[in-house]
């Protein structure tokens, strides 16, 4: 279980307007946004959003289109070298060097960050502790299994104790109790004050972070706690159903005028409703899919996930964008 953190008030990131444009392609347009000291700041989309060129900008690796920025004080245009002392950085890919050992990994990033001699010891030591790889210390980098790679790589970020840490799909890739064990390690760090900024695209994952980014097609569609966003972003009832061929009958609900919206979820369907209560919408769908020839067991109102509002918020953008793409061919 997560220590939850001294709320603190000191903005350590803050971002006005930020754009990255690729040719005529805006990757990131225009976003504001700023994270708190000791906050779990995360970043919401799918691939292509948007969320990793934010993350570059703010590490003082690609340089912005427009807007501003500041890290830990200093200016994402002219203070790069500056703000690279102060974080860490994770990127999607692991990073380290398969044919080096565990330790000589950590010998060499404590080259890289410069630490003193008399704190090199000291902090690989504290890797090998908080990575759980003492026994693995001279074992090659290539035989471990991802999630041990994956921790060993937030070791060799942290290494030089930054107060601001950056992580860019840090578990992509690995299995679901590797990810867990992974939150523990950042949940750690958090209560120790350090900033957390992480971008994913699973979504149990995005519960666990202190406030939520969602961004999509380069913009940034709604912000704030994920439970704040369940209620604020979704009010409408949320139906649970289960049916055979869900995405045949997915297609027939979508029809309903008491229907907003509906989406494959697991081995079902989640649909939302146009109101507040979920029985007219549920009796629509039963009567409907039961006119067809389907068979249903179960049409429930439910409490919406964040994926829930995830796909709401999507699909509200996209057809809010639908009329200006007609007029723009």
């Amino acid at each position: 279980m997560r220590t939850e953190p001294a709320q603190s008030t000191e903005t350590v990131i803050e971002v006005q307007n930020l754009e990255k444009h690729f040719g005529t392609f805006k990757a990131v347009a225009g976003i504001s946004f700023a994270v708190r000291r000791g906050e779990i700041f995360g970043f919401l989309g799918p691939n292509g959003a948007g969320k990793s060129t934010t993350i570059r900008m703010l590490c003082g690796l690609l340089a912005p289109t427009a807007g501003s920025g500041r890290v830990a004080g200093f200016d994402i245009v002219r203070d790069t070298e500056k703000i690279k002392t102060r974080i860490g950085y994770m990127s999607q890919k692991f990073s380290l060097y398969d044919e080096l050992t565990v330790e000589e990994n950590i010998d060499f990033y404590s080259g890289i960050y410069r630490l003193p001699k008399a704190r090199k010891t000291e902090r690989k030591e504290w890797v090998l502790t908080m990575a759980g790889l003492r026994d693995h210390r001279r074992a090659r980098t290539a035989v471990l299994s991802g999630g041990w790679k994956q921790r060993l790589a937030l070791g060799c970020a942290v290494l030089h104790e930054p107060p601001i840490l950056f992580l860019d799909e840090p578990t992509s890739g690995v299995d679901p109790n590797s990810r867990r064990q992974f939150w523990d390690l950042i949940y750690t760090l958090s209560a120790q004050g350090v900033t957390v900024l992480v971008t994913t695209h699973y979504m149990e994952e995005s519960e666990y972070c202190d406030r939520l980014g969602v961004i999509y097609r380069g913009e940034l569609i709604a912000l704030g706690p994920p439970r704040e966003l369940k209620t604020r972003h979704l009010q409408e009832a949320v139906l649970e159903i289960e049916c055979e061929r869900p995405n045949d009958a997915m297609e027939i609900i979508e029809r309903l005028p008491e229907v907003k919206e509906a989406a494959l979820f697991g081995h079902g369907l989640h649909a939302v409703a146009r109101a507040a209560e979920a029985g007219p919408a549920a009796t629509a769908i039963r009567a409907a899919l039961a006119g067809a020839g389907f068979r249903v067991a179960r049409v429930e109102g439910i409490t919406p996930t964040l994926e829930d509002v995830f796909v709401s918020l999507i699909e509200a953008r996209d057809r809010a964008n639908a009329p200006q793409s007609e007029v723009s061919r």
